[in-house]
């Protein structure tokens, strides 16, 4: 039993390959190119967009694997039946369970790894990515280049005589006016500093001059940081628990949480599904297994979606439960009563 057990997961696991890999790079591509709309708000480097990349690969895995098993165990057990070799077991009196019990490791420890997937790798990846994002956004709202106009850095007007090849500015000089006084500052080097997305720019060898009614003020200095009143606005959290629970994009944290936990039960969910249209009598039945395939997929896809609306949390043990029973129904009537 034991070798039979092993022959049936490495059917399984040369084809779970198969269709894993297409499927994950046509997820990547189109996730990239997500990734690559960015570039219009902001400006990233071939690094940067591998590190975005790996922040949002929990979700691509999480969209791919649950679909990749259904369709590879379905196949799996289509590929032994017209090839007989189901048919064969049957007669030798091995009862169909004995086929769920084989699938069911994989599934279950399939899921087991989309259930710790999306609770705890899909918060931290979500947060990372939206705080990098936000990052970036904040340098760009800030991006300075010398030319003959100026630039607004806060409440001050801002002029860049030079750009240096290190990043860093000269010749800069910053002009504030208000009701009371006229603050005028020139540096000769110059360098945005963003600190935890507080942007603050730092000048070196320069002076200051303050204009007012009552007097006039000069001062040199060889260090000078002034703070920009941008802020970046940066997703903070200790648990996963705390981040689900948190009231923060409350409602789309809802609709992740109802789809992803029905998609981390789907493996086990479809199990009796997967045997009752892969298992066939090729003599006798025209599989349409890729018709059903097809069919399954969406109709649990839209259950879990369609469903959320007026059931919200509710949703996850109806859908969880009615597919169970409903797909055991079938594999009773088509299969266990046939074989």
């Amino acid at each position: 039993m034991n070798r039979l057990q092993k022959y049936i997961i490495d059917n399984l696991s040369l084809l779970f390959l198969s269709i894993f890999l297409p499927l994950f790079a046509i997820a990547s591509v189109i996730f990239l190119i997500k990734l690559a709309t960015y570039t219009a708000v902001i400006q990233l480097t071939i690094w940067e967009m591998t590190k975005l990349y790996f922040f949002i690969l929990p979700e691509i895995l999480f969209y791919t694997l649950p679909v990749t098993f259904f369709i590879a165990a379905t196949l799996t057990l289509f590929r032994l039946s017209t090839d007989n070799e189901i048919i064969v077991l049957f007669s030798l009196g091995i009862h169909p369970k004995f086929i769920i019990k084989t699938m069911l490791k994989p599934a279950l420890l399939l899921s087991t790894l989309l259930a710790f997937n999306f609770f705890i790798l899909f918060p931290h990846a979500t947060v990372l990515s939206s705080n990098f994002v936000s990052y970036k956004k904040s340098e760009a709202k800030f991006n300075l280049s010398a030319s003959e106009f100026g630039h607004s850095f806060g409440d001050w007007l801002l002029y860049v005589g030079k750009n240096n090849a290190d990043g860093s500015y000269a010749d800069v000089f910053l002009f504030n006016k208000n009701k009371k006084e006229e603050i005028l500052i020139g540096a000769k080097r110059a360098e945005v500093i963003n600190d935890s997305g507080i942007l603050r720019l730092k000048l070196t060898d320069g002076e200051g001059y303050s204009y007012s009614k009552e007097k006039f003020s000069q001062i040199n200095f060889e260090t000078m940081y002034i703070n920009d009143t941008m802020t970046t606005s940066l997703t903070t959290y200790k648990t996963p628990l705390q981040y689900w629970l948190s009231n923060e994009r409350k409602e789309s944290k809802t609709h992740m949480f109802i789809t992803d936990t029905l998609l981390s039960l789907f493996p086990l969910l479809s199990l009796f599904l997967a045997a009752s249209i892969g298992i066939v009598h090729v003599r006798h039945q025209k599989g349409r297994i890729y018709l059903y395939l097809f069919l399954s997929i969406i109709a649990f896809y839209g259950a879990t979606l369609g469903l959320q609306k007026f059931l919200v949390f509710y949703t996850i043990p109806i859908v969880a439960i009615t597919w169970l029973i409903g797909s055991y129904y079938i594999y009773k009537k088509t299969i266990v009563a046939r074989f």
